[in-house]
């Protein structure tokens, strides 16, 4: 059986279109003890639709007396999302937001003209052992929305649409999609869902955005007789339903959205259009000139080294 891009022109009935472009396979990154798997950005791909950086967070066991401490750090141009699977996070941020975050829920920081934050395990919790498995995902803001006043929104996993039948349980986390339109409040036009399977369903994705992706948490998948194992990004063809059948009882988000308005320039934890506008956040950083203070925090994370 031979493949060919979904666009090109079909000759022979053996010849089958391939729904997947791209397959991306995470990298380690270690984070001050803590690992996580880098998605995106990737050398394959940059962004799909206006996320443009995605994380897997374990599932990892935290002994008792430990956890995961991120002090407070800068944002510029992006909006960041967090989405645990299990555990607890507690964010902090410039803007006063004291808030917990627990499996299903939805954390959307606009940081735009630019904001601080930090993550921490609750101290409560860390006198047992403990678990943590989520995603943390960055949109990047339209051009015309990157020096946006800063916003904090915490959306409980009650209030987000769910759609289930078929062996099929969707969470709709953000955007519209499978009929469905998130609460969540965006600045682009984008979707994100998270999705379990049993064994030998189908998930259908419709064509209504340009970009998508899905990336596979648990279990066996098969897209167009090709089998994939979790820990992938698949990035999928356009313009056509492409349909998931799980081999296996299996976890994946989908995400995407329809293109940006231009690329983005990434470094450290700043996203802009503009090159000049990173180095201005690296200055004011550097220098103490972000005058952004997150409420009972007293440390922070310097600015790394290099170009």
């Amino acid at each position: 059986m031979s493949w060919v891009p979904c666009d090109a022109p079909r000759t022979d009935d053996t010849v089958q279109c391939n729904s997947v472009e791209t397959v991306i396979v995470p990298r380690a990154r270690d984070l001050g003890g803590f690992e996580v798997r880098r998605v995106l950005p990737s050398v394959q791909r940059r962004m799909v639709g206006a996320f443009v950086f995605l994380d897997q967070m374990g599932p990892t066991r935290f002994d008792a007396g430990t956890g995961i401490d991120v002090r407070p750090h800068p944002h510029i141009g992006l909006a960041t999302v967090t989405y645990l699977l299990k555990g607890t996070i507690i964010h902090r941020d410039s803007l006063g937001s004291l808030q917990p975050i627990t499996p299903g829920d939805v954390n959307w920081m606009t940081a735009g003209s630019g904001i601080v934050h930090s993550e921490r395990s609750d101290q409560d919790l860390r006198k047992a052992p403990q678990d943590l498995y989520g995603l943390q995902l960055w949109v990047a803001l339209p051009e015309r929305h990157e020096e946006t006043a800063p916003a904090f929104k915490h959306y409980g996993a009650a209030g987000l649409p769910q759609i289930a039948g078929d062996g099929v349980t969707v969470r709709l986390v953000a955007g519209t999609a499978f009929g469905k339109t998130s609460p969540v409040e965006t600045l682009s036009d984008l979707f994100f869902a998270d999705v379990a399977l049993t064994a030998n369903a189908r998930l259908a994705l419709d064509a209504a955005y340009e970009e998508r992706a899905a990336y596979l948490l648990e279990g066996t998948v098969e897209i167009d007789g090709s089998t994939f194992e979790p820990g992938r990004l698949l990035v999928l063809a356009p313009n056509r339903q492409i349909v998931v059948a799980a081999r296996t009882a299996a976890r994946l988000v989908v995400l995407g959205g329809e293109p940006m308005d231009g690329p983005r320039h990434i470094w450290w934890n700043f996203v802009s259009s503009r090159r000049e506008r990173i180095e201005q956040a690296k200055a004011d950083w550097s220098r103490n000139r972000f005058d952004l203070v997150v409420p009972g925090e007293t440390e922070f994370i310097p600015l790394p080294d290099g170009p």
